[in-house]
C-alpha cells in the first residue's frame, strides 16, 4: 500500500487538512496546522513528500521516525504539527483497510463514551451566562473560559479583582453542578499567578490551564505547592520530550498535548502512557477542525488517565464555517448527556466533504491571532 500523493486544504476559519492517496484507493486526512501559520505548516508538509511518497502506509512507526529524526533538527511546533497531521492520515488509512476503529488499533477502548467540554467566553458578564446556559441545555457538565483579558507583568489590584467577576457568576447561577476550567492562556506573569488563584480559589474551579508559559515552567513548582486546584499546561508541549520534564518533577496534574501539534497519535498515545506512570491526568487539548477532534477521542477512548476532552464546536473562531461543515457524518460528534459515544467508523471515523473543502480553499484564510498591547503601549500576551 504505497503513498501515492498528498493534497492539502486550507479552508476559514483557520484550518487546513490532508489526505493521503494510496495506489490502493484508500485515502486518508489528517490536520496539520498551527494556528496563525498554516502556509508555514504547509510548506513543511510539502518539505517532508521527499520522506514519505513511495513509502508503505502500513509502516506508521518508521515514517514517523524517519520524519522526526531524519532532518537533524527535531521538534518544536512546525515540524511536529506537519507530522501530526500525517501521522493522523496514516493511522485513518490503516484502519479503513482492516475495516476498524483506530482504537482498536491502539489496543481496544476502555471506556464507551468521552466527557466533553467546549469553551465559553466574552467580556460581558450576561453574554458568560447565556452562553453557559446555551451549552447546560445541550448536555455539557463542563465548560471552560479565559479567566483574565490583558494582563501586565504586575497588575493593579482594581484589575485583579475583577478576575473572580465571570466565575462568580457562573457558579452563583450553576451552583456546582457545572464544573468550569479556567484558562491563564499564559497571559499572566510569574509575579500575579499566586494573587490570581486567590481570587478565584473561592469559586471552585475544575483546573487552572497555562498559569505561565510553557518557556517558564520552572515556575510551576512553587505554583502547585501553593494551591490545591490541579495546573493543567501542554498545548505548547510537542513531544514526550518536552513533556518528560514537568512529568518527571511532579508539577502538573493535568497534561493537554494536542493532537495535530504533538506529533500525532502516535506520539500523543505515548505522552498519554508517560502521564499514567506518573498518575497524571489527560485532556487533550482541541480549538481546531473535525479531524483533530477524532484523533484526540481515539486517544481518549483508549487512555485510562484521560479525563475530558475539549471541543471547538461555536467556539468565537470559527466565524462561518464551524466543527461539522466540512463533514459528510456530522451525527459522530453528536453529544449524549455531555458525553460522546465511541466512534464506530473504520479508521478515525470522520467522512469529509472533499467538493467542499475544494470550493472553501479557493477563498482559503490568513488568520492570526490578536496583539494585544497594555495601556503603556507595551505588548501583552493574547
Amino acid at each position: 500500500m504505497k503513498i501515492e500523493r498528498i493534497d492539502l486544504y486550507k479552508v476559514p476559519p483557520r484550518w487546513l487538512f490532508l489526505k493521503i492517496t494510496t495506489d490502493t484507493g484508500i485515502c486518508g486526512w489528517g490536520e496539520p496546522v498551527v494556528e496563525g501559520r498554516a502556509e508555514t505548516v504547509a510548506a513543511c508538509v510539502r518539505e517532508l513528500e521527499a520522506y514519505i511518497l513511495g513509502k508503505d502506509a502500513r509502516r506508521i512507526e518508521d515514517i514517523w521516525q524517519i520524519i522526526y529524526r531524519g532532518g537533524f533538527y527535531r521538534g518544536g511546533p512546525i515540524l511536529m504539527s506537519a507530522l501530526s497531521g500525517i501521522d493522523q492520515a496514516l493511522w485513518d488509512i490503516k484502519g479503513k483497510a482492516l475495516n476498524v476503529p483506530v482504537y482498536d488499533l491502539l489496543g481496544g477502548a476502555v471506556r464507551d463514551k468521552m466527557k466533553m467540554y467546549c469553551w465559553i467566553g466574552g467580556d460581558n458578564p450576561k453574554v458568560i451566562l447565556e452562553q453557559a446556559q446555551e451549552k447546560v441545555n445541550q448536555g455539557y457538565k463542563v465548560v471552560k473560559m479565559n479567566a483574565t483579558g490583558a494582563m501586565e507583568w504586575i497588575s493593579s489590584v482594581k484589575d485583579v479583582k475583577k478576575v473572580a467577576q465571570n466565575i462568580a457568576l457562573l457558579r452563583n447561577e450553576f451552583g456546582h453542578e457545572l464544573d468550569i476550567g479556567l484558562d491563564f492562556h499564559g497571559r499572566v506573569h510569574k509575579p500575579m499567578v499566586k494573587r490570581l488563584i486567590d481570587e478565584v480559589a473561592p469559586f471552585d474551579p475544575l483546573f487552572i490551564e497555562e498559569p505561565v508559559l510553557s518557556e517558564n515552567n520552572d515556575a510551576l513548582k512553587a505554583i502547585y505547592d501553593y494551591t490545591s486546584i490541579p495546573i493543567a499546561t501542554g498545548e505548547r508541549l510537542y513531544s514526550r520530550w518536552d513533556f518528560k520534564e514537568i512529568l518527571h518533577q511532579g508539577v502538573v496534574d493535568i497534561i493537554q498535548p494536542d493532537l495535530s501539534h504533538a506529533g500525532g497519535i502516535s506520539e500523543a498515545r505515548r505522552i498519554t502512557a508517560m502521564a499514567e506512570a506518573y498518575d497524571v491526568a489527560v485532556a487533550p487539548h482541541c480549538p481546531l477542525g473535525p479531524i483533530s477532534l477524532a484523533s484526540a477521542l481515539h486517544l481518549d477512548f483508549v487512555s485510562i488517565n484521560a479525563i475530558v476532552q475539549e471541543s471547538s464546536l461555536s467556539i468565537h473562531y470559527n466565524k462561518n464555517y464551524d466543527l461539522l461543515d466540512y463533514m459528510l457524518n456530522p451525527e459522530i460528534f453528536n453529544l449524549h448527556e455531555g458525553y460522546i459515544n465511541l466512534l464506530t467508523g473504520p479508521g478515525l471515523g470522520v467522512e469529509m466533504n472533499e467538493e467542499k473543502l475544494k470550493e472553501a480553499a479557493k477563498k482559503g484564510h490568513d488568520w492570526k491571532n490578536p496583539i494585544w498591547r497594555n495601556q503603556d503601549g507595551s505588548f501583552a500576551e493574547w
